[in-house]
This record gives structure tokens, sequence and C-alpha cells, in this order.
């Protein structure tokens, strides 16, 4: 019998009604016993009790070293989080815990668990075959699907199909004989090192027809040390008039390092195709590839806190570190 922990963090999956709207209150131990007998040996620890909204770099850390201190403990790990900031979380976690030796599975609930057709005890359920199951990695269970973390994106606000695995396939999905494994990503194994040293000063900027690039320095002055720009299709971004080339080529000059990536949720970001594509690379933009807006802004975070400098943060982002990108 495998044995699994529990990690609570609070989110929908946890909230109760209140005058104020869904307040998280339930423990690991009552959202156990509202999905019934499992056949694994489980514990559980309530590290949390936030709305995930509230979840951010400092939630980050704690919980990072909650599962690298049970990791030697279990078999594999359930993270239940609130499903706003989960694949934040996801995509994060995958750097601070990189190599890790057993199977994390975040997942949580567009419904209470004690509302009568919540989504919670399937995704609940399926989150723990999935962490008796995988290989080790951190990945997210949610509506019969098992995603690789730092691929996920949430794409739903109420529908219970609330996350999609982007430009790879799920790992795995539910059938009738139970789950079928789909998807093997290439993940580095070895010996986890715990590494939540990150720089949270950066900011997503998504590109629209008249934006001002003069706000891009004034991130820079108020303390910004990255930005990722979503940028149009395959990555392109204006010169005429408003000159986000120019503007760019500038804050490089300073050292900041602008990852380019595309508004377009699905397939990649190409700054070799178009004009306003390549005169951004000359100016040194990074290029996002297929990574998710969420694995990008995470992993940036990552690589400053480590004290990369422009170059080494460029040749960050030419690596496949684990599984958030296609070389």
């Amino acid at each position: 019998m495998k044995k699994l922990l529990l990690l609570s963090t609070g989110g929908t999956i946890a909230s109760r009604a209140s005058n104020n709207g869904l307040i998280p209150q339930d423990k690991g131990k009552d959202l156990i016993a509202m999905i019934g007998k499992l056949p694994y040996e489980i514990d559980t620890d309530d590290i949390l009790q936030l709305d995930s909204s509230n979840i951010q770099p400092e939630e980050w850390k704690f919980i990072a070293e909650k599962i690298y201190k049970y990791r030697t403990d279990y078999d594999g790990i359930v993270l239940s989080h609130g499903t706003d900031t989960m694949a934040y979380t996801a995509s994060m976690l995958s750097f601070m815990l990189q190599k890790i030796e057993i199977p994390v599975v975040l997942t949580g609930s567009q419904v209470p668990m004690d509302v009568v057709l919540s989504d919670a005890p399937d995704n609940l359920r399926l989150a723990f075959a999935a962490a008796a199951t995988c290989k080790p990695g951190i990945y997210l269970a949610f509506n019969r699907k098992v995603m690789l973390g730092c691929r996920t994106v949430k794409v739903r606000t109420t529908n219970f199909d609330a996350f999609e695995s982007v430009n790879v396939p799920p790992i795995a999905e539910v059938t009738s004989d139970g789950i079928e494994y789909i998807h093997d990503p290439e993940l580095k194994q070895g010996k986890c090192q715990l590494n939540t040293k990150i720089d949270p000063h950066v900011a997503v900027v998504k590109l629209f027809p008249g934006f001002d690039p003069k706000l891009l320095f004034a991130m820079a002055d108020s303390g910004c040390k990255g930005i990722v720009i979503e940028g149009y299709g395959l990555g392109g971004m204006n010169y005429i008039r408003r000159n986000m080339v120019a503007a760019i080529g500038e804050l490089i000059r300073r050292g900041i390092p602008v990852i380019a990536s595309s508004q377009c949720l699905y397939e990649r970001s190409d700054l070799t195709r178009y004009e306003v594509g390549r005169l951004a690379l000359l100016e040194g933009a990074i290029s996002a590839r297929d990574m998710t807006t969420e694995s990008a802004i995470t992993k940036l975070m990552w690589a400053l806190g480590q004290g990369m400098n422009l170059e080494e943060v460029k040749g960050f982002f030419e690596q496949d570190i684990v599984g958030e990108i296609t070389i």
C-alpha cells in the first residue's frame, strides 16, 4: 500500500459559504473523509488556509520547503490548492524542486467539496492515484487529466474542464479502464536540491495597438529586473511610431532581460519568421518558444534569484530544465 501525504493550502476545494462569500475552512482530514476510502495510507498536514489569489512568492517558498521536508517519508504528495494561481505554483515548484524524487500532484476544484455534484471528489481521487503511480515530477490533476505542472494553464473560470496542457499532451487521462498514460516526458532524474531563491521584481506586459513603450522604462525605473512581453502571433512587435523594438534594445543594454512570448495560447513564438520579430531578436529579445506565460514568468523569477546576468538568463532560457520548453 502506497504511503501518501495530503498538504492542504485552502482554495475552493476546502471552502464553505459565508456572508462574505466562499472562505477556505475545511481541513485535509475533512476532505479525505468526504471522498471515502482509498487504497492508500494517507496522512494530512494543513500548511495554509488561503484563497489562491493570496498565494504569492512567500507561500511558494513555504510550500516548496514542506514538500522537500516530507519527500523522503512518502511515496507521493498531493497538494490541494485554489485554481486561480495553481498553474503558477505548479510552474514555480517545478523550478524550486528540480529532480524531485517522488510525484507531487496539485489539484483543486471549481466547486467546494461539500456541495452536491462538486468536481472536488473526482479531482482529489485522481490526484492520489497519480501520486501513487506517476514518475517523479510536479503534476497537476484536474477533470480526468494528469498534466505536467509547468505546461498547465487555467483556461476557464467556472467549467469543470478548467485546465489544459499547452503544447504537449496530458501525461494521462482517465478512461473506463482507469488511468491511461499517454505521454512520457523526459524529466531529469537525480537528487533533489531545494532552491527557493527567486526575485519577484518582474512584469508581464500584453502588447496591444497603441501601447506606449515609455511605460516599460517606468517599470525599469521602479525596480523591475525582467519583463515578459506577450507579442502578437509568433512574437512580433511594432516599431512604427511607438517603437517597441528600440525600447527592448535599450532595456537589454541596461541589463534587463526581455522575454518575448506570444499572446496565442497554443504553438510557439518564433522571432525569426517576420521582420517585426527579427528586429526584436537582433536587439537581444529572448524567445519563450512554446512556454506558457506562467512558466516563463516563474522561470525568469528563478533565474534572477540565482544572480544570473543577462547572458546567463539567455542561456538558461535556451535550455529545457523541467519539461517547460520544446527545444
